[in-house]
């Protein structure tokens, strides 16, 4: 809620935003909040509670981020970035992200059966 009240911007400029969380953000008080301001919050359910609408796209949502957080955290050592300043860690987790992004690239158009393979630039 914070964030939205600091940045009125974010919903004007994104009408009928959708917010994906985890089961924590549960509050009557959020809901509420958000509703009023025509944002939609997906999120799992409780055991115990009726399942909340849309709840059935989660799993694969959430696969995708952990299969995206696996890639940059394994294949690109994003914890081991080396970055001394906001601006450098910035820096470094932007060239090998596009580095990755140029590999899977060239991987497409040259066939290789694995996209997102780096095990050909990995000297």
């Amino acid at each position: 809620m914070a964030i939205l009240d600091h940045d009125p911007d974010l919903l004007t400029d994104r009408p009928g935003l959708l917010i994906i969380a985890d089961k924590g953000y549960v509050s009557a008080e959020l809901d509420h909040y958000l509703a009023e301001r025509g944002v939609r919050l997906l999120r799992p359910s409780y055991r115990n509670r009726t399942p909340r609408p849309g709840e059935q796209f989660l799993k694969p949502i959430r696969q995708l981020i952990e299969s995206v957080n696996d890639t940059l955290k394994g294949q690109l050592d994003l914890e081991l970035h080396g970055g001394r300043s906001p601006d450098g860690v910035g820096a470094r987790i932007a060239q090998r992200i596009l580095a990755m992004t140029a590999a899977i690239w060239n991987n497409r158009a040259t066939g290789q059966p694995i996209t997102r393979s780096l095990i050909a630039y990995d000297h």
